[in-house]
């Protein structure tokens, strides 16, 4: 048995959710170690795309102006009949978070751009080819037995919190014997990966091929990559289905041949709808895939992952250093359960919307919808009904008076510092806790600055730039506040607003336990740029 190591934080799994966990809890001076069985990047790729928030994220910790180099922004999603004739043309609409609002991903790439991340970081040590075999409970920290893969070893580590990032099947949630409750669907689907050899008309754009007979999904991928996906019909075996004869029917009625594409890899999966009974066990948590799945409908599986942990290592960090009380870390299944619910609900209805298989309730589908489109700004204007929802919190760690802009996260738009440099708003306010205003200060702000929170008076673009103040120069962050009711906000360390407060209306006071929080999370090595 190898020398018993403590640490504040043990992430088992290294896929994106551990990964971004790594950086973030790196970058907060916790000593962490990330416990992974494989011995590299899974190769295949998975997830196909992300949201401006995750991307928001990735920025937290320096790294989304590497990744954006990878990323195909911007590309239209086409909804079309079994013609090929589109009904529903969509371009997604941003909301504020400075980057593009979606954006294809090549998951490998992504992988291996988060992990040089976490190699900034000397106070994260990543095990790989280690497999956590067991996990328990000791007073105040958890110890995990590991199994070494390469040297045939037994080890033994402890931990004061354990971040259980391993997938769907994790065998952390079954060793608590905590439940994953849902349904996984009967229906198969075929996902074929290729290499694009020559580019084709619509090869750039997401198209949803919704065809009775045979729904199948068209999806650009990044590096030269690109992607389809079919449900297998029934009485279709497996192994005949992955065989190359069968793929090339699918791709050929298309309009795809060996001429455009090369298959590297084609593998069967199934769709699920499961939540885990409870994200927390004492000093275990759960994330991504290990505390939920849903359909990939809207993109939205990875996504969901990468906000669990950026809703919960700030809040580990802070109970760590002795910032806020444990009481903090109840908070995190409370906020992130109902945005994951409604997310997944928007998933399986957008897929029921593309796999229909009544040939009657398609054509009224294709009819209504492609009527609809006509309607200037409506298709558009309905995304925030049947897309990915607004990034708000109704319940949580959170200030108790009523305030519309609580539990809402605030936009990032270009502003001017008080040095007259522009930058991102996170990038200024850095990843801590912040008081922002318009106007004079409010009342009860000292309260705030004296637990170290630096304050902000916003200012519109036409006040020039001095020490303590952002000028908003598009206007964006102003409007925001004004339409939410807001002379003055308080920011969590996530960007989510704490508790708010209306002009000459005192701000809600810190939460009993909070101290000590104005410190900064520590730069990263890599800061994204400050273009839009």
């Amino acid at each position: 048995m190898a020398e018993e190591k403590n640490y504040d934080v043990a992430i088992v799994g290294y896929g994106p959710s551990g990964a971004t966990a790594a950086n973030l809890l790196g970058q907060l001076g916790l000593k962490v170690v990330v416990l992974e069985r494989d011995p590299d990047i899974f190769g295949r790729a998975r997830a196909i795309s992300i949201d401006e928030e995750v991307l928001r994220i990735w920025q937290s910790v320096g790294l989304a102006e590497q990744l954006q180099r990878d990323m195909l922004p911007n590309r239209p999603l086409t909804f079309v009949d079994s013609t090929g004739r589109p009904f529903v043309r969509l371009a997604l609409t941003p909301r504020g978070s400075g980057h593009p609002p979606q954006q294809f991903i090549y998951q490998p790439a992504v992988d291996q751009v988060l992990r040089e991340g976490v190699g900034r970081f000397p106070n994260v040590e990543v095990l790989l080819e280690h497999e956590c075999l067991r996990v328990l409970t000791k007073g105040d920290k958890v110890e995990l037995m590991l199994a070494d893969l390469k040297t045939d070893t037994f080890k033994r580590l402890t931990a004061s919190y354990v971040i259980a990032a391993d997938g769907g099947g994790s065998a952390i949630r079954g060793q608590l014997g905590i439940g994953y409750a849902g349904r996984t669907y009967a229906e198969r689907w075929v996902v074929i990966d290729t290499e694009m050899l020559q580019p084709w008309e619509n090869h750039d754009a997401l198209r949803f091929h919704c065809n009775p007979a045979r729904p199948t999904v068209d999806c650009p991928t990044p590096l030269g990559h690109h992607r389809w996906e079919f449900p297998a019909l029934a009485g279709e075996d497996d192994r005949t289905l992955l065989q190359p004869e069968a793929i090339w029917k699918v791709l050929n009625d298309q309009g795809i041949t060996e001429q455009h594409v090369k298959i590297l890899r084609s593998v069967i999966y199934s769709h699920h709808v499961r939540v885990a009974d409870r994200w927390r066990a004492g000093r275990v948590f759960l994330a991504g895939d290990a505390a939920h799945a849903m359909p990939p409908w809207i993109g939205q599986g990875m996504c969901a992952g990468v906000r669990d942990v950026a809703n919960l290592c700030w809040k580990l960090a802070a109970v760590v250093r002795g910032q806020a009380s444990e009481e903090l870390l109840d908070s995190y299944q409370v906020e992130r359960q109902p945005h994951v619910t409604e997310v997944t609900r928007r998933a399986v209805f957008v897929g029921r919307v593309i796999t229909e298989r009544r040939q009657w309730v398609a054509a009224v589908r294709n009819h209504v919808l492609r009527t609809l489109s006509r309607v200037p700004g409506l298709i558009r204007a309905g995304q925030r009904f049947y897309w990915v929802p607004e990034p708000h919190y109704a319940r949580g760690f959170f200030a108790t008076n009523p305030h519309l802009a609580t539990g809402r996260l605030i936009p990032q738009p270009l502003v001017v510092d008080g040095e007259c440099a522009t930058a991102r708003l996170d990038d200024i306010i850095g990843g801590r806790w912040t008081l922002l205003y318009t106007g004079q200060k409010p009342p009860g702000a000292q309260r705030w600055e004296q637990l170290g929170i630096p304050s902000l008076a916003v200012h519109r673009a036409t006040v020039p730039p001095a020490p303590g103040t952002v000028v908003d120069r598009t206007g964006a962050l102003n409007t925001w506040l004004a339409a939410h009711g807001a002379a003055a906000v308080v920011l969590r360390p996530d960007g989510f607003v704490y508790g708010a407060a209306q002009s000459d209306e005192p701000l809600p006071p810190p939460p009993h336990g909070l101290a000590g929080c104005g410190k900064a999370a520590a730069a990263p090595s890599t800061r994204t740029g400050a273009t839009a």
